[in-house]
């Protein structure tokens, strides 16, 4: 009986990650007027054969809340795309942009919409680390 572990399986070629937070002000009723669950449902609905989307607790930027965070591709990053934070993300309109970008490369492999101008946001280096990992 040979004690050598199986071969790794070969994963596919890593897409964008889409992280949508959700903790202590994005995605709860604080945010009035804004169906967070559907916001979420619709990006891993829109986006499940194209990129990873993850929710996660608190990011720590709760003024820009909603925060969405699309984190580029391996080819993205390899053609100089960067992590794209976006806030105030309240409308169905900026979840439809977001969505349409995805699909078509994401950061460094696709122009964002313009309208998404309006919706970035630098977080501190403190969160980014913390939160790009």
């Amino acid at each position: 009986m040979s004690r050598r572990k199986p071969p790794v399986p070969v994963r596919d070629e890593p897409r964008c990650t889409v992280t949508v937070c959700r903790g202590c002000c994005c995605g709860t009723p604080k945010i009035l007027g804004v169906d967070s669950t559907a916001q979420l449902a619709t990006f891993k609905a829109e986006l499940a054969a194209v990129a990873r989307v993850r929710a996660v607790n608190c990011l720590d930027t709760c003024e820009q809340a909603n925060v969405i965070v699309v984190q580029p591709s391996s080819a993205g990053r390899a053609a100089g795309g960067r992590p794209v934070w976006l806030g105030l993300v309240n409308d169905p309109d900026a979840t439809a942009d977001i969505v349409r970008w995805v699909r078509s490369g994401g950061p460094g492999l696709a122009d964002p919409p313009a309208t998404l101008d309006l919706y970035e946001f630098a977080p501190s280096r403190r969160v980014r680390r913390g939160a790009e990992r």
